[in-house]
C-alpha cells in the first residue's frame, strides 16, 4: 500500500503543455505524455511536405488537439508577433521540444511558468549543434546517449535536467544509435523529465564548460569522403553519415554514396578493382561488398552503393548488370501488390496514379515514410518482414514489388536463430546463457529430454538446468558435421573466406568478453579479472592467430627419381580431416575450447564438442556466437552432458575423424582404446606433476612470486601447474617464510569481487577430493605449514596450502593435486644431477621450470628436463603462437602454435608424370 500511494503521488500533478516539434519521435512523445494524464494544449509543428502532414500533426489532429503549423517563427530575427500570439493563446504552463528544427524565440521559450525543455541527442556538453548523433561516429566516441535540458538563449547550453548514455558498438551507425537507444529511450526520458517537473523535483545542473564542443551541421556537399586518413577514420566517416545526409566519393564521374561499412581485420580478398577518385588505392569489388583502403592499409568493408539517380545497389553487384527475371505473381501476390500500390497512394497522395515506374523518393517520400510505409505493409502482411534497406535497394514500385514477393515467398530468406536463454543479473550486467544442444545450427533440447543442474561453485547455487546430451544427439551432432564438411557450404569455402569467419566470431567474442567472463567466474569460479584477462582474452588471441593461418597452410613440392625420358612432379597437399571430436575440461572452459577448435577450424575441418559437465555455459555461448559471425550450419556443434556416455560415443563414431581431448590421463588412455574402433587421430593433453626447480643462485622474490603463481594460479586449477616444488636446501627455509607470507596477504573471497586472488574450486567434489590429498600427506608424514582445510563459507573454498619435508615416495610427491597445494622438497646444495634425476622420476611431462641467474646451468637442465614445456626464470607464459604439449604420460600432440594446425590436418602426395 505504501508503494502505491508513492507512485500516487509521484505522478499525480499534471501539465498543461504544449508540444513544439515534429517526427515520429516528437508523435510518441506526445502519445505517451497524454497517456500519463499531462494535457497538451497545442502542438506547435512544420507546414505538411507535398502534401504529407507531419507525424506528429496527424496524431494531435487525430485526438483534436489544436494544431498549429507555422513555417517560421521569427522574421528578419525578430519573432512574428502573430505567431507567438497564437501561441500565447493555449495558456502552456511548460514547452516541451522532442525534436525541432525551427527557432524559437526567447519570448515564446520563456513564456511558461515552468519554462521549456529540449532534448538533444549527445552528452552535453560534447556535439553540440544539430548533427550530434553524427559527430558522435564520426569523432569514434565509444560513448553516446542523449541529454534533456533547460532551453536557454544560447546554442544547446541550457543547464541539464537528466542525462543518459549507452555504449558504441564498433559498427554502429546512426539508425544503430537511434533504434536501440535515442528512440526508445530518449522517449522515456522526456515523459520522467515532464513528471520531474511536475512534482517539482526537476534538477538544474550548468553544463561545464570542460569537454563542451560544437559541429556544424553535415549536408551532402561536405560530407566527400577524404581519403588520406587511416581506415578506422575511413569507417567512422561512412558510418557518421550513414543514412543522411551519406558519405560520397566520385566513382566514373558521378557521385556514389556509401552505405553499411564495418572495418575488414582479415587478409586483402580476392576482387575486381575499381577506381575511385582520390584514394591512392582502387578499391576491390569483392563478392562480400566494397573493399576501401585506409593510408595505413588497413581495410573498410562497404555493403552498398548508391548513384546519382537514387538506385542503391549491393556494393559487390556493381560491375554485374541487372538481369533478374521479372516473377509472375500468383493470385495472392497480386493482391498483396495492390494492398501495397494503395499504401503507397496513401503516403505519396501528390501523385495521381501509382505506375510501375514510381519512384518513391523522388514523388516526395522521406525517411520518415519509410517506416510508415513498412509499418502499414506489417499491419496486413505480418509474414513478410522488410527493413529500411530494403526500400533504398528497390525505390521504383515494380521494383519493390518484386522484392518483397521474394521475400514473402522465402528466398535467399536466412532462417532465424531461436534462442531460449536463462538470464541473471549479476556483476552489474545481464549475462544471456543458451543452455540446450546445439546440433546443426539450433539450439534444441536433448533427444530424451533429460538435463542436469550446473552449479555456481561460489555458493553452490542452481544456475541453469542444462540439457544433457542422449546418444541419438551424438549421432544427429556428427551426421550434421559430415554433411556441413563433405556438402556444405564449408567444404567449399575458400580459405580465407574462412579466415574473415573466424575473424568476425573472435570480434563477437571481444565484443561480449564482459558477458563471457561472467558467465566463466560463476560458472567455474574463476576470479572474474583472471576470466577476463586470461580465459576470455586468451581465447580471442586464439581465434585470431589461427584465423590467420587459414589462408597460409601449404604444401611442398618434392624431387624424385625420374626415369627418363618421362618427367615427374611430386608435390603435398594438407588437407583437413574431416569431422572432428573435441572434449574438453572444467578448469578453462573457454579457453580450451580455443585452443582445439581455432586450430581445428582453420585446417577446414568440421567439429563436435563437448564441454565438461560441470562448466558447460560458455560453450553454448560461445555456439551463439558462431552463428551470429556467419557459421555455416553444422560446422560447430556443442553437446554438453557426461563425459561417460557422450564422450565415450563420440571417440567410437565411425564417422568421427580425429579427436582432440584435454583431460586426466586415465580418461585418455580410455579414448585411444575407443578410437582404434576405426584407426582415429588422436591428440591428448593429459596430466602433469610438473617439476619447478629453485637454486639458491636465484632473484628469491621472484622465484617465490613466480612460484606462487606457478602453484596456485586459477585455484592451482591449472595442468601446468607446479605439482612439485625442488628448493634448494641453503634458501628452502627462507623460501617458505616469504611464501606463508604471501599467502596470508591474499583475499579469499567471491570472484566477481574485483580484490579477490582467489576464488574457489571448481566443483563440490573436486574440493573433497583435495581435502583428501592433503589428509593423505599429513599421514605419510609430510610437514602441513599452512592451509589443508576448507574455508568456512558458503561454495567450495579451500585455503591455499604448503608442505614440505615432502619425500620421494609419498603419494602427494608422486600424483597431481589440481588446486592450489604447493608440494616442497629440498635438494642438497650444488646436487644438479640429483635433483634433475628427482625431477624426471615421473610418468608425467607436461611442463617444468628453473630458476637460476646461472643461464649456462638453465640451460642445462633445460635440456635434460623430460618435459614438453620448460619455463627459465618465469612460469606460466603461454603464447598462442608456441607449441604446448607434453611427453609421456601427459599426452601427445599439440595445441597453439603452427605445429596445432598439423594435428588437424593430413597429408596426401601427388605425383604427376608428364
Amino acid at each position: 500500500m505504501v508503494c502505491f500511494n508513492f507512485f500516487y503521488q509521484a505522478y499525480q500533478h499534471k501539465l498543461k503543455l504544449a508540444l513544439i516539434g515534429q517526427s515520429v519521435f516528437g508523435q510518441e512523445v506526445y502519445n505517451k505524455l497524454r497517456k500519463e494524464g499531462h494535457k497538451v494544449v497545442g502542438v506547435f509543428t512544420v507546414p505538411d511536405k507535398n502534401g504529407q502532414a507531419d507525424p506528429l500533426a496527424l496524431a494531435a489532429e487525430k485526438d483534436g488537439t489544436p494544431v498549429f503549423k507555422f513555417p517560421r517563427w521569427r522574421a528578419k530575427g525578430k519573432p512574428i508577433q502573430e505567431v507567438v500570439a497564437a501561441y500565447k493563446s493555449v495558456g502552456a504552463e511548460l514547452n516541451v521540444l522532442p525534436f525541432c528544427t525551427q527557432f524559437i524565440p526567447m519570448d515564446v521559450i520563456d513564456c511558461p511558468k515552468h519554462g521549456s525543455i529540449i532534448y538533444h541527442p549527445s552528452i552535453l556538453p560534447r556535439h553540440r549543434g544539430a548533427s550530434a548523433i553524427n559527430w558522435t561516429l564520426i569523432q569514434g566516441d565509444k560513448k553516446a546517449g542523449f541529454t534533456i535540458f533547460w532551453a536557454d538563449d544560447g546554442l544547446d547550453t541550457g543547464p541539464i535536467l537528466l542525462q543518459r548514455e549507452c555504449d558504441v558498438g564498433q559498427n554502429d551507425t546512426v539508425d544503430d544509435l537511434y533504434n536501440r537507444f535515442l528512440f526508445p529511450e530518449g522517449i522515456k526520458a522526456m515523459v520522467e523529465a515532464v513528471h520531474l517537473i511536475a512534482d517539482g523535483k526537476a534538477p538544474r545542473i550548468p553544463q561545464p564548460k570542460e569537454g563542451a564542443t560544437y559541429e556544424g551541421i553535415q549536408k551532402k556537399e561536405n560530407a566527400e569522403i577524404s581519403w588520406d586518413q587511416p581506415a578506422a577514420a575511413l569507417h567512422n566517416w561512412i558510418r557518421g553519415h550513414d543514412k543522411v545526409p551519406g558519405a560520397w566519393a566520385t566513382i566514373d564521374g558521378q557521385v556514389v554514396t556509401f552505405y553499411g561499412s564495418s572495418l575488414l581485420d582479415a587478409s586483402v580478398p580476392a576482387g575486381q578493382e575499381l577506381a575511385i577518385k582520390g584514394a591512392s588505392r582502387p578499391g576491390l569489388v569483392t563478392k562480400n561488398g566494397l573493399v576501401i583502403f585506409g593510408n595505413d592499409g588497413k581495410m573498410v568493408l562497404v555493403r552498398n552503393l548508391q548513384f546519382e539517380d537514387g538506385k542503391m545497389i549491393p556494393a559487390s553487384k556493381y560491375f554485374s548488370a541487372d538481369e533478374t527475371t521479372a516473377l509472375e505473381l500468383t493470385e495472392e501476390e497480386q493482391k498483396m501488390a495492390e494492398d501495397i500500390r494503395a499504401i503507397w497512394k496513401g503516403i505519396l497522395s501528390n501523385v495521381a496514379v501509382i505506375e510501375d515506374s514510381t519512384d518513391f523518393f523522388k514523388s516526395g517520400a522521406s525517411s520518415m515514410h519509410v517506416v510508415r510505409m513498412l509499418e502499414e505493409i506489417k499491419q496486413k502482411y505480418s509474414g513478410l518482414q522488410l527493413q529500411n534497406e530494403d526500400v533504398y535497394m528497390a525505390t521504383k514500385f515494380a521494383d519493390f514489388i518484386q522484392m518483397a514477393v521474394r521475400k514473402f515467398r522465402g528466398e535467399d530468406k536466412e532462417e532465424e536463430l531461436v534462442i531460449d536463454y536463462v538470464s541473471k543479473n549479476v556483476n552489474n550486467m545481464t549475462v544471456n546463457m543458451p543452455y540446450q544442444c546445439f546440433i546443426n545450427g539450433h539450439f534444441i533440447n536433448a533427444d530424451d529430454g533429460k538435463t542436469y543442474d550446473t552449479i555456481n561453485p561460489a555458493d553452490g547455487s542452481i544456475i541453469a538446468s542444462v540439457s544433457s546430451a542422449s546418444l541419438a544427439d551424438v549421432d544427429k551432432a556428427v551426421a550434421a558435421a559430415k554433411e556441413a564438411f563433405e556438402n556444405g557450404e564449408w567444404g567449399r569455402m575458400n580459405a580465407r573466406e574462412r579466415g574473415r569467419l573466424m575473424y568476425r566470431l573472435a570480434d563477437l567474442m571481444e565484443e561480449h568478453q564482459e558477458e563471457l567472463a561472467t558467465i566463466e567466474s560463476i560458472d567455474s569460479g574463476a576470479v572474474y579479472t583472471l576470466a577476463l584477462k586470461t580465459h576470455v582474452g586468451m581465447s580471442v588471441q586464439t581465434f585470431r592467430y589461427f584465423a590467420g593461418w587459414c589462408d597460409k597452410i601449404q604444401g611442398a613440392t618434392i624431387p624424385i627419381n625420374q626415369a627418363r625420358p618421362n618427367h615427374n612432379l611430386t608435390f603435398t597437399k594438407k588437407e583437413p580431416i574431416g569431422v572432428c571430436a573435441i572434449v574438453i575440461p572444467w578448469n578453462y572452459p573457454l579457453m580450451m575450447l580455443a585452443w582445439k577448435s581455432a586450430a581445428c577450424l582453420a585446417a577446414g575441418n568440421t567439429l563436435v564438442l563437448k564441454p565438461a559437465q560441470v562448466t558447460p555455459l560458455t560453450s553454448l555461448k560461445f555456439a551463439e556466437l558462431s552463428a551470429k559471425a556467419g557459421f555455416p550450419k553444422g560446422v560447430i556443434n556443442i553437446l554438453p552432458g557426461s563425459g561417460g556416455l557422450v564422450g565415450q560415443h563420440l571417440s567410437e563414431h565411425p564417422d568421427v575423424r580425429k579427436v582432440g581431448f584435454t583431460g586426466s590421463t586415465p580418461t585418455g588412455k580410455q579414448i585411444m582404446k575407443s578410437a582404434a574402433t576405426n584407426l582415429k587421430k588422436v591428440s591428448l593433453e593429459l596430466g602433469g606433476k610438473s617439476p619447478l626447480i629453485i637454486f639458491s643462485d636465484c632473484e628469491l622474490d621472484r622465484a617465490v612470486k613466480m612460484g606462487m603463481g606457478a602453484v596456485y594460479f586459477n585455484k592451482g586449477e591449472n595442468c601446468i601447474a607446479a605439482g612439485r616444488l625442488f628448493v634448494e636446501e641453503s634458501i628452502h627455509d627462507e623460501f617458505v617464510r616469504k611464501v606463508v607470507e604471501e599467502i596470508k596477504k591474499m583475499k579469499i573471497g567471491d570472484p566477481l569481487d574485483r580484490s579477490t586472488d582467489h576464488g574457489p574450486q571448481n566443483h563440490k567434489a573436486h574440493l573433497e577430493k583435495l581435502l583428501q590429498y592433503c589428509e593423505t600427506g599429513v599421514k605419510e608424514g609430510a610437514t602441513l605449514v599452512y592451509g589443508g582445510r576448507q574455508v568456512c563459507r558458503p561454495g567450495f573454498f579451500m585455503e591455499p596450502t604448503v608442505f614440505t619435508d615432502v619425500e620421494d615416495h609419498m603419494y602427494i610427491a608422486q600424483e597431481e593435486s589440481f588446486g592450489p597445494v604447493m608440494v616442497i622438497s629440498k635438494f642438497k646444495n650444488g646436487d644438479v644431477d640429483g635433483v634433475l634425476r628427482r625431477a624426471n622420476t615421473t610418468e608425467y611431462g607436461l611442463a617444468s621450470g628453473v630458476f637460476t641467474k646461472d643461464i649456462s646451468k638453465a640451460l642445462y637442465i633445460s635440456e635434460k628436463l623430460e618435459a614438453g614445456t620448460v619455463f627459465i626464470n618465469t612460469y606460466n607464459k603461454t603464447d598462442v603462437a608456441a607449441p604446448f604439449g607434453g611427453f609421456k604420460q601427459s599426452g601427445f600432440g599439440k595445441d597453439l602454435g603452427e605445429e596445432a594446425l598439423h594435428e588437424y590436418l593430413r597429408t596426401k602426395a601427388i605425383t604427376v608424370e608428364y
